[in-house]
């Protein structure tokens, strides 16, 4: 197989349409592209031909308005090419209109109070920086065109509006940045993404057989096996063939979509693996994560598995999630992340790490909620991942750099550059000037940041567009203090001090794992922001929707939307999670425990009658009877509270009570049960166990 062969076959790329497009047509649309704009009508008659020819010779019949509307995921309407029958013959045809705009029914979708019930029309726009590409399903070969979604008012009902917004108010304040240090020529400056994805992998038709994977796409019941991850030889360990295989396919079926990706290998936990691409630009990088979660499922049907995004569909082993490598650059190719080998020396470098470093200190509650998820809520800070207290990890030059900055010197020098091995037939190494912190959410890697927070199963839209927001106003408050300064370099050096100075509590090199990191976070006064109920109100605080009014990336009223649409998620998760643990205890668990202790109580009868020893016999049935009892009672107090938190009126008072009531109502239902299974004979127990779902793939 020729990688480079097939490497981008379903992209209607750029290099396609210089080869199909008439040339004053291909310069229209790449201007557009880069600079901004609207194509004309004509134009976008030509390129929706030559878009249709080219799907139809893939052997596409339908075209889809692909887009991403409040559920997190991706939805499509396919209409097929035909045409109107003229003397029983139709002609295939795809309009500059059918190109640039679409109507779905926009009722069904989650609004949070934008829109009405009863009024259904909403509308997709092409985003024509994002390339169409054709996907191959059981549907057949569809053209999927990306497009953003947005109400009949004109509010964005998707997530790609708003980070779309976000990326050019990043742009406009970037530039003014690179404006004072003498850069004339940039035109704009882009974030760039690449998102690595954690994920695990079960046997069908085990999972088939647990109905908390179907339902809720994690085990809600589990005793631990008797072995997890405590080895660590799954990670990074050779991949077994099955798996091989599977990711063998599905390199095949990115690398077609025009996806990079290049690393691939077992992570920590059993059955776990990951997934990385090389970064692309930021609504780029959007499409072709969700592209890559919908493949990852869709190619592990075909091997017998189902691939599993869920945070922690596991207990007591590593969750999964999705590390945002985010950075920024000029058209010309300048990282402004890029600290150089110099950087105290590094003016421009400074002055934009300054500015994260306040961006992140000003609105770390806002970077916590763009990565509050329900499955999350399970991982966060659970020894395995950041914990939910932000802060940045700078590395040990960095750190010097800024220790150096406070104290009014410029002495700091880089690390030494050299790693030696002591082995005289290994070369000697050059090491980064950063080691890397697995214990940070927010952590500096040379010449990016990695957003270690998000979970696994998320749309990465939402913490990028905070990314972009929070920066694009530090920069604005910078460029506000900096412009028409009479000595820039020393207003310049003024203000990277004054701002590090007032921003370095949010700067932490150390174990974010330990519970000093959370007594020290504490006392330094950055928030800890535990769950997503109580991370969700962060988005209508005055400082936030102030921010992205003033650069017209949520309105007040689309922000207020948000609130209610993750409240109705987050109360709508547990209640199917409430009533699957219902279902599994009273109708499987639950019984086949009472068959088992009548059959424990028969062998007592029986040993007794002829006068044996059974006080083994009896000990187990007074064991598996308290912890039935316990689980009966506790299955009750689930079943009465759950109609109750149901019945409230408010979605915030009912996604709070769900977490407040709920959750742990079912937390005490699981306990009973997870001992149970250590005590039932086996083939007794209704259902696969975790060693059966983890080492057995």
């Amino acid at each position: 197989m020729n990688i480079s062969e097939i490497f981008g076959v379903n992209v209607f790329s750029v290099s396609v349409m210089k080869e199909r497009l008439p040339k004053k047509v291909f310069a229209e649309v790449t201007d557009v592209m880069e600079n901004g704009g609207q194509i004309s009508m004509a134009t976008a008659d030509v390129v929706a031909n030559a878009m249709k020819d080219w799907a139809v010779e893939k052997g596409a019949t339908h075209y889809t308005h692909w887009f991403q509307p409040l559920t997190g995921s991706t939805a499509e309407k396919h209409d097929s090419f035909i045409t109107y029958p003229k003397d029983g013959k139709t002609l295939l045809q795809l309009s500059g209109k059918q190109l640039i705009m679409g109507e779905p029914d926009a009722s069904s979708f989650p609004s949070g109070g934008l829109r009405a019930t009863s009024y259904a029309r909403g509308y997709t726009a092409w985003d024509i920086t994002s390339p169409a590409f054709v996907k191959e399903s059981g549907c057949g070969v569809i053209l999927c065109i990306p497009t953003v979604f947005i109400s009949y008012t004109g509010e964005a009902l998707d997530k790609k509006t708003p980070l779309l917004r976000s990326m050019e108010a990043l742009s406009t304040q970037a530039i003014r940045i690179v404006r004072l240090f003498g850069n004339t020529t940039a035109k704009k400056v882009t974030a760039f993404v690449g998102p690595e994805q954690e994920y695990f992998l079960v046997d069908r038709e085990k999972y088939l057989k647990r109905k908390d994977l179907v339902y809720a796409g994690r085990t809600l019941f589990g005793a631990p096996a008797p072995k997890g991850q405590e080895l660590d030889d799954h990670y990074f360990g050779q991949i077994r063939e099955r798996i091989g295989a599977y990711m063998k396919d599905l390199d095949v079926e990115l690398w077609k979509l025009g996806i990079t990706a290049t690393t691939q290998h077992n992570e920590v936990a059993p059955a776990q693996h990951e997934l990385a691409p090389i970064y692309s630009t930021a609504n780029v990088a959007v499409d072709q994560n969700q592209l890559t979660m919908e493949t990852m499922k869709r190619v592990a049907t075909r091997h017998g598995l189902v691939c599993l995004l869920n945070e922690k569909p596991y207990a007591g082993i590593n969750g999964s999630g999705k590390h945002n490598n985010w950075s920024i650059g000029t058209d010309e190719g300048e990282n402004l992340f890029e600290p150089g080998d110099e950087p105290i020396h590094n003016l421009q470098f400074l002055l934009v790490l300054s500015c994260v470093l306040a961006a992140v200190d000003d609105h770390a509650d806002l970077l916590r909620e763009s990565a509050a998820d329900v499955g999350n809520d399970h991982r966060l800070g659970a020894q395995e991942a950041p914990p939910a207290i932000i802060s940045i990890f700078l590395g040990d030059q960095l750190d010097e750099v800024v220790n150096q900055i406070l104290k009014g010197s410029e002495d700091a020098t880089a690390a030494d550059a050299a790693l030696d091995t002591g082995v005289s037939t290994v070369p000697v190494l050059r090491k980064d000037a950063t080691d890397r912190n697995r214990t940070s959410p927010f952590a500096f890697t040379g010449n990016k940041f990695e957003f270690r927070m998000v979970g696994s199963r998320d749309s990465i839209a939402s913490p990028n567009t905070a990314l972009n927001a929070v920066l694009a106003e530090a920069f604005c408050n910078a460029a506000d203090a900096l412009e028409g300064a009479e000595d820039f370099e020393t207003a310049c050096k003024a203000y990277i001090k004054e701002s590090i100075s007032k921003h370095k509590r949010i700067i932490f090199n150390g174990d974010g794992y330990s519970d000093a990191w959370v007594e020290e976070a504490a006392r330094r006064g950055l928030p800890n922001i535990k769950s997503m109920v109580d991370a969700i109100p962060v988005l209508v605080q005055d400082d936030v929707v102030d921010m992205y009014e003033k650069f017209n990336i949520f309105t007040r009223a689309e922000l207020a939307s948000r609130v209610e649409v993750q409240y109705e998620t987050y109360a709508k998760t547990i209640n199917i999670e409430a009533n699957a643990m219902i279902h599994m205890a009273s109708k499987a668990y639950i019984p086949a425990v009472v068959a088992y202790s009548g059959d424990l109580a028969n062998t007592v009868a029986a040993l007794e009658a002829v006068d044996a020893d059974a006080s083994v016999q009896k000990d187990l049935l007074n064991q598996v009877n308290v912890l039935l009892k316990q689980a009966a009672s506790a299955l009750a107090d689930l079943e009465c509270k759950l109609p109750q938190v149901n019945s409230m009126d408010s979605m915030g008072a009912m996604a709070h009570a769900f977490h407040d009531t709920i959750v742990p109502c079912m937390a005490a239902l699981r306990a009973p049960i997870d001992e149970l299974e250590l005590l039932v004979d086996q083939d007794v127990w209704p259902m696969y166990s975790y060693g059966d779902l983890l080492f057995e793939v």
